[in-house]
């Protein structure tokens, strides 16, 4: 499946819209890594364990979002918007990734 953030896919031509797609994870933050990353605030430094963390909820995401779309029978997503939330206290961390389910065909040469 094409997923992509451009409004339509080069080659492509698309032939039929589903609707909007989602794909959203709501993960927790443990307590080793805010100790980690409070110590990265005070020598300053990369959180490796909150870096982490985000990019598997994003892949998360956008695994959800793909398999919504298959299930519509889409060929591809376009303009897929990626969107950050911190929820609760600091210790939730939201990922939601949407974008439009289409069907495609190849444009004629």
């Amino acid at each position: 499946m094409i997923v992509t953030t451009t409004p339509s896919v080069e080659g492509y031509v698309i032939t039929g819209y589903y609707g909007i797609v989602f794909g959203e994870v709501i993960s927790g933050i443990n307590i080793l890594k805010d100790i980690g990353a409070g110590l990265r605030n005070v020598f300053g430094g990369r959180s490796q364990g909150y870096e982490d963390e985000l990019v598997n909820a994003r892949n998360q995401a956008l695994a959800e979002l793909e398999q919504r779309a298959a299930a519509l029978q889409a060929h591809a997503v376009v303009g897929v918007d990626i969107d950050y939330e911190v929820l609760g206290q600091g210790d939730m961390l939201m990922v939601t990734a949407s974008g439009t389910a289409v069907q495609l065909a190849p444009k004629n040469a």
